[in-house]
């Protein structure tokens, strides 16, 4: 819509005009000559400037009183100031406009109220004292009182201190601010459907579809069984679950449980009921992995398929490990070499992290990549057969495990391993990222910084 100004077209005045004008003209002429003959004449002349003084008077008083009942309106008012665009809906582009990119600051609020009548209203009218625009708003009933999450757009002069007052001044106590962007405008709902369906179709979503879903926290798949043997299985979490203030325990569907910390912020109960939905949705799903596969083609001429891998893989897997070399395994795993075929059924689970297989045109399986959720860490590792060693099968499994921690919102992934290997380093060092190295007692562990994330397009459907 284009804000345009029509002018009136101009219209030539009519001979009628003028002749109203000029007998206007006369009658006003006539009426002073008569009055001026009535003052100076006439006995009642003084009396009559007085009265017609009070009249003006009067006239004037009256004027006075009605334009500051309408608000002091004038028939010559500045122009209204110009109105800001409407938000865009949550599905379009999430960018911003400059001014509001240079002039306001997005902040997500979590605050408690009381549960009664007016609460919300009184905390909304304090912060639009401080011109705060509240974009979103969810609620979370507790026992004694109301969670209020919102979306706030402030000045950006609005330190986090004057947000927090403004809560208080509102009514709100243990008020929590974290600074947003623009990727927190998609709507509650729909984030939950994204998230559900991304673990509808890949079961190794469920950890970051709760990492998504719950904020910064710390998430730990812990097995019904330790991966090295033998030792107590590990405590059964009930099926409904347990929820203690920054501790969530679920029970995991494919064995063990999974626990969820977040210190800094208690959990709702109406985030526990989310986070248990996606894992009862996990649970009815049954184990999946997406179908998608690669056929790469080496430097040398060769061609490997690369896909996820899973369960199913366990016995190719175990075959690798008879023909690789005891070097290549204590590299890989740090330990004894018959500890090895123990730890392969929880790497292939698609709950701890995901895992790419390379197979040789002949079904032949030459090399495992795992990219592996270490609580709020991401940890990657390799493990390629020897004679296929120095031919580029690593750096590609490599560099699709990182664009995997990407995709997951990862900010860093780090890799252990000797610092005799170099393989490993060279391949690390092809990324060109910024990386950080520690060495302790001949153990390196490699540390890359990954770019920000942005949320991932949905997965196309198997």
């Amino acid at each position: 819509m284009k804000d345009e100004t029509t002018a009136k077209p101009h219209r030539p005045p009519h001979w009628r005009r003028d002749l109203v004008e000029l007998a206007a003209l006369f009658t006003a002429v006539a009426a002073a000559d008569t009055m001026a003959d009535t003052v100076v004449h006439g006995p009642d002349g003084p009396v009559l400037l007085a009265s017609s003084a009070a009249a003006l008077l009067a006239t004037t008083a009256f004027h006075t009183w009605w334009a500051r009942r309408n608000g002091g309106r004038s028939r010559t008012a500045p122009p209204a100031p110009a109105t800001a665009a409407p938000e865009a809906p949550a599905g379009d582009s999430p960018e911003q406009p400059a001014e509001d990119a240079a002039g306001t600051t997005l902040w997500r609020m979590r605050t408690t109220v009381r549960d009664e009548p007016g609460s919300l209203a009184a905390l909304c009218t304090a912060l639009a004292r401080e011109g705060v625009d509240i974009l979103s708003l969810q609620t979370h009933p507790l026992a004694d009182g109301v969670v209020d999450e919102l979306l706030l757009r402030a000045p950006a002069a609005l330190a986090a201190t004057d947000l927090a007052g403004a809560a208080a001044a509102g009514g709100g106590r243990d008020t929590w601010l974290e600074r947003a962007d623009a990727h927190d405008l998609v709507d509650a709902p729909t984030r939950v459907l994204n998230l559900a369906t991304r673990t509808a179709l890949d079961a190794a979503e469920l950890p970051l579809a709760l990492r998504r879903l719950l904020g910064r926290c710390t998430i730990r798949s812990v097995p019904a069984r330790s991966p090295r043997g033998g030792g107590a299985p590990a405590e059964q979490v009930p099926a409904e679950g347990v929820w203690e203030e920054t501790v969530m325990r679920l029970r995991d569907p494919s064995g063990g449980s999974i626990t969820i910390e977040r210190p800094y912020l208690p959990f709702t109960p109406t985030e526990f009921a989310r986070a248990r939905a996606l894992v009862e949705l996990d649970a009815r799903l049954g184990p999946r992995v997406p179908p998608n596969a690669d056929v790469l083609t080496l430097p040398e001429g060769g061609e490997i398929t690369v896909r996820r891998a899973d369960a199913g893989d366990l016995a190719a897997a175990r075959a690798m490990h008879e023909r690789c070399s005891a070097a290549t395994l204590a590299q890989r795993y740090h330990g004894p070499v018959g500890d090895a075929d123990r730890y392969l059924r929880h790497l292939l689970s698609p709950r701890f992290g995901r895992t790419l297989a390379a197979y040789t045109a002949t079904g032949r399986l030459v090399a495992l990549g795992h990219l592996l959720w270490d609580g709020d860490e991401t940890e990657v590792a390799l493990l390629v057969e020897d004679d296929w060693q120095r031919r580029g099968v690593g750096g590609e499994l490599l560099g699709r495990l990182v664009d995997l921690a990407v995709a997951g919102g990862c900010r860093s992934v780090y890799a252990v391993t000797r610092s005799s290997n170099t393989g490993m380093v060279a391949a690390m060092r092809a990324l060109d990222l910024p990386m950080d190295y520690q060495v302790e007692e001949g153990t390196l562990v490699i540390t890359v910084r990954l770019a920000p994330a942005r949320i991932p397009a949905l997965p196309p459907a198997p």
